[in-house]
């Protein structure tokens, strides 16, 4: 085991339409990655091998065939299982969904499939995505590969530790509050979450708590991030937001000169909950880089309004989430957090609803202004290095549950509010070798940017041979 597994995913594709690389042979190297490694990390929940080998001869037949192939065509990859897949079990980590398989895929697993992917399996999350570790009755802890004893974030939590300990070569994930951005940071990956409205959230759903949730990418290197960016994203009929089309394919912005940016830094949290001097020092560390290549960095931050009301606001939009599967919603069987949003969910009234939409968007307005004097803006992805694994469940009463969820994220959700695209970037390490994350977010619809200036600061400090210790 080794090389292979941790081969990016283009070069893979790549290697695959030369006849240099076997389909089959690469599936079953992840397929004995599975067998040796998730016992212990817990990173899939449901595997479909059979299905995927059979998948990857097919696969290799259109190779021997010299047909058209599809830019991913015969690399394998997980799927987050909040996604629906069809024929594939789809269990949103809650009791009453356990043996759920769904007749028809997501536009996004759709997209996936039609660009050659073949899936390995689904990947873990928390129940129905809530918190931000992956930790759930249902499907059990998913374990940091760093340091097993601490989570791996959520809610693509199973998504970031597959990636990281080489059980896929590139993951599709999503993110409602940071959920795609937490597991980066935590897993020593690159992270992208796009604009509102650049991957449809369709055919089950329109849009999800007022567009705060999107899919989004994780890979080990920031052009494999961006192809699988490109190939999920595009308008479906009938979507309720929708992005501009970017001038090229985002792979293609890898290797673009940025030029010169102005870059704000943020090193306190807009709710105001203390930050892990390691954090900061990851922020300002990525500072420095940025400074060394060119760019001009000075702290600044956007205008984010009264924390108790943006909080309490954002916490109405976010459990209105519970109305998305409602179907599914046991409040017999469901977890004691995830019971608490649903019945405060039920409890809301369409006036409060539509106060706490409007004075988001008036938050918005505000928040986006800033990017009318800054290109960027970097903060620490999160408040504190990878949490235990149970540290948030310490606290018995839900709501207990949901403080400590704030004091670990809190500054990743205000971006699902705005939509604006932002990504995690793998710069730093403990000294007792955690990844720590840095945050950049760019203006709406600007994912090109963000792109260009990452690959930037990956050249100048290449992070993919850093491999963790169960891998």
């Amino acid at each position: 085991m080794g090389d292979l597994a941790f081969m990016p995913a283009l070069e893979q594709a790549a290697l695959i339409r030369t006849k240099e690389l076997s389909p089959v042979e690469l599936v079953g190297e992840y397929a004995q990655r599975i067998e040796e490694l998730d016992p212990t990390i817990n990173a899939y929940v449901t595997l479909v091998l059979d299905r995927a080998m059979e998948q990857a001869r097919d696969a290799e037949a259109r190779v021997a065939a010299d047909e058209d192939l599809p830019p991913f065509h015969g690399v394998p990859i997980g799927i987050k299982d909040l996604t629906e897949t069809a024929g594939i079990r789809t269990t949103y980590s809650t009791k009453s969904a356990a043996d759920l398989v769904p007749e028809v895929d997501a536009y996004v697993v759709r997209r996936i499939k039609e660009a050659g992917f073949i899936i390995l399996g689904k990947t873990n999350t928390p129940e129905f995505g809530f918190p931000p570790v992956t930790e759930s009755e249902l499907n059990g802890i998913c374990r940091n590969p760093w340091d097993t004893d601490r989570t791996p974030g959520g809610s693509s939590g199973g998504a970031a530790a597959a990636l990281a300990a080489g059980m896929m070569p590139v993951a599709h994930g999503s993110d409602g509050g940071g959920s795609v951005r937490i597991p980066a940071s935590c897993c020593g990956l690159f992270g992208i979450k796009p604009a509102r409205g650049r991957i449809s959230m369709g055919p089950m759903l329109g849009e999800a708590a007022q567009g705060l949730a999107t899919n989004g990418s994780l890979g080990r290197t920031v052009r494999d991030a961006a192809a699988l960016l490109d190939v999920m994203s595009g308008y479906e009929t009938g979507d309720p937001y929708w992005a501009p089309e970017p001038e090229r394919p985002f792979a293609d912005e890898v290797g673009a000169d940025p030029g010169r940016l102005r870059i704000g830094l943020a090193t306190q949290t807009p709710n105001e909950v203390p930050v892990d001097p390691i954090c900061v020092e990851a922020a300002k560390d990525a500072a420095r880089l940025l400074e060394s290549l060119g760019h001009d960095v000075e702290e600044a931050s956007p205008e984010m309004g009264d924390p108790d009301q943006v909080t309490a606001s954002f916490i109405t939009l976010f459990q209105s989430s519970a109305s998305l599967w409602q179907e599914l919603l046991d409040l017999e069987t469901v977890e004691p957090l995830t019971r608490a949003l649903a019945e405060n969910n039920a409890k809301t009234s369409a006036i409060e609803y539509v106060n706490a939409v409007v004075s988001l968007h008036a938050l918005s307005r505000k928040v986006i202004a800033f990017w009318d004097d800054y290109d960027l803006l970097l903060t620490p992805t999160l408040a504190m290095p990878p949490v235990p694994v149970g540290w948030i469940h310490e606290e018995e009463d839900p709501w207990a549950q949901l403080v400590r969820c704030g004091m670990f994220v809190p500054f990743t959700p205000a971006f699902n509010m705005t939509g604006q695209p932002a990504v995690s970037l793998p710069l730093y390490w403990s000294d007792d070798d955690l990844p720590i994350g840095a945050q950049l977010v760019g203006r709406p619809a600007d994912e090109a940017t963000l792109i260009r200036v990452s690959a930037q600061v990956e050249a100048a400090r290449p992070w993919a041979e850093r491999r963790p210790p169960l891998s």
